[in-house]
């Protein structure tokens, strides 16, 4: 069985890219039918907070990217780590040292100065017929891998092909530090052996890590996962990204008004294809989703791209759905949401001129406040010539039809009686029952509100 992972450490929030992988590995397991494990991997223990872990539940649980195992925690798998270093430590797999921080330092120093790579010298790594230095007093040793000193590491990246790093380049990776916590390199072979993890995709900032822990794997006799090292994204300038353009909270996502569905498409996108398809639903992707068309190289984030996607996915939504949305948004701004006029009526109206949920709350809030329009505003655009005109429709809309054909014909009757165009009638009602210039068509947004506050509004113009 497929079985992929999701592996945040909880040091900040879920950003865009480890969204990104959480996708790409949930997708592939749902397309072969397999399992997405959650795992939070915890042992930065100075770092990891909890809510930095909730912020992962909570990004992952807003995107519906569902995990079929977990969460696990490393922090409460330390003993089964622990026990698996007391066997390699038998088995002649890892090793004591007692090489200080600061003997470390010094050695690597000298190394520089020297122009070689720095590196753990060895000095406590046993081999045959080498005799030991004696355990200082007072140090408490650190515990290293044996890494192999001869051959390579290889592996067909599924992602950047097939890649080789020669052993002699590694020094011996330590796997417990000095109070006897495990390390992070050594916590994740652990964890992908135990939880039988046969495709680990992941950024490929983790690329460094996997000689090692495939040598680590084979040092243990576990079956050793494939491996897709997806390529960094950049943002919308083509630098890395940074809090300017995308690498913030999932979350904020949420905040700034963008549905679930719209991020999900737009990650879906970023660094993967199929032909040149451009909008698709998660059943979709999740039906033709494979490794063999991510491409190796950095995928750009393009805000405008990612605004078109949501625009189109409000378009398509429910109303009463994006109405439950909206409502909370709106009551944050202290904005009482009345039965009359219709949230969902108002949204019905507006979900098509605007391109995330706040300016969706931008549009309804003046429905519900009380509003007093930019006299410089209302001055641009209520000409004296309109006045008869807007008073005739003052006098008519108490007994119209309240309904967007009878209103758009009293708005007719009112400008063909004194010779206007529409924008002359139109756009002052616009601004004063709004206080925008610009909305739907006007009788459709005069026939949203109760009869009685339009005519409130319009009464202090007349």
């Amino acid at each position: 069985m497929i079985r992929t992972r999701f592996a945040p450490s909880p040091t900040g929030f879920l950003h865009i890219g480890g969204a990104r992988t959480a996708l790409f590995s949930w997708a592939f397991a749902r397309h072969h039918q397999g399992q997405f494990v959650l795992r939070i991997e915890d042992t930065d223990v100075a770092r990891s907070t909890p809510a930095a872990v909730q912020a992962i539940l909570d990004g992952m649980e807003w995107l519906g990217l569902a995990h079929d195992e977990g969460p696990f925690y490393q922090m409460q798998r330390m003993d089964r780590y622990k026990e698996v270093i007391r066997q390699m430590l038998a088995d002649g797999h890892a090793y004591y040292c007692y090489t200080t921080p600061e003997e470390l330092d010094a050695m690597r120093e000298e190394q520089r100065a020297k122009g070689l790579k720095p590196r753990y010298d060895g000095t406590w790594r046993p081999e045959p017929g080498k005799t030991l230095p004696t355990p200082p007093a007072g140090v408490l040793p650190v515990i290293r891998f044996k890494n192999p000193t001869d051959g390579v590491v290889a592996w067909d990246d599924l992602v950047k092909g097939r890649i080789e790093i020669a052993n002699a380049e590694m020094d011996d990776l330590i796997i417990a530090r000095q109070d006897g916590t495990p390390t992070y390199n050594f916590c994740v072979v652990v964890d992908d052996w135990d939880m039988k993890i046969t495709h680990v995709i992941r950024g490929d900032d983790h690329v460094n890590n996997t000689p090692r822990q495939i040598n680590i794997l084979k040092a243990l006799g576990a079956d050793v996962p494939l491996y897709a090292h997806l390529s960094m994204i950049l943002g919308d300038d083509g630098q890395k990204l940074s809090k300017r353009h995308g690498a913030v909270s999932v979350m904020q996502y949420h905040e700034d008004g963008y549905l679930p569905e719209a991020v999900l498409n737009y990650l879906a996108r970023l660094g993967w294809s199929h032909g040149d398809d451009e909008v698709f639903s998660m059943e979709q992707f999740c039906a033709w989703f494979d490794l063999d068309h991510i491409t190796p190289s950095a995928a750009q984030f393009n805000t405008e791209k990612l605004n078109w996607l949501n625009a189109h996915y409000l378009k398509l939504a429910d109303n009463a759905r994006l109405a439950a949305l909206v409502k909370p948004r709106l009551e944050t701004r202290r904005v009482v949401v009345t039965e009359t006029p219709s949230l969902e009526a108002i949204i019905g109206l507006y979900k098509e001129r605007v391109t995330n949920l706040n300016e969706l709350a931008d549009a309804a809030e003046v429905f519900y406040i009380e509003l007093t329009p930019n006299a410089e505003l209302l001055a641009q655009h209520l000409a004296p010539e309109a006045k008869p005109a807007l008073a005739d429709f003052i006098a008519g809309i108490k007994d119209v039809a309240w309904e967007a054909p009878a209103i758009g014909a009293l708005i007719k009757q009112c400008i063909g009686t004194h010779g206007l165009k529409m924008p002359k009638l139109a756009m002052p009602l616009r601004v004063l029952l709004t206080g925008q210039a610009q909305t739907p068509s006007v009788d459709a947004v005069v026939a949203l509100f109760p009869r009685e506050q339009v005519l409130k509004r319009l009464a202090a113009a007349v």
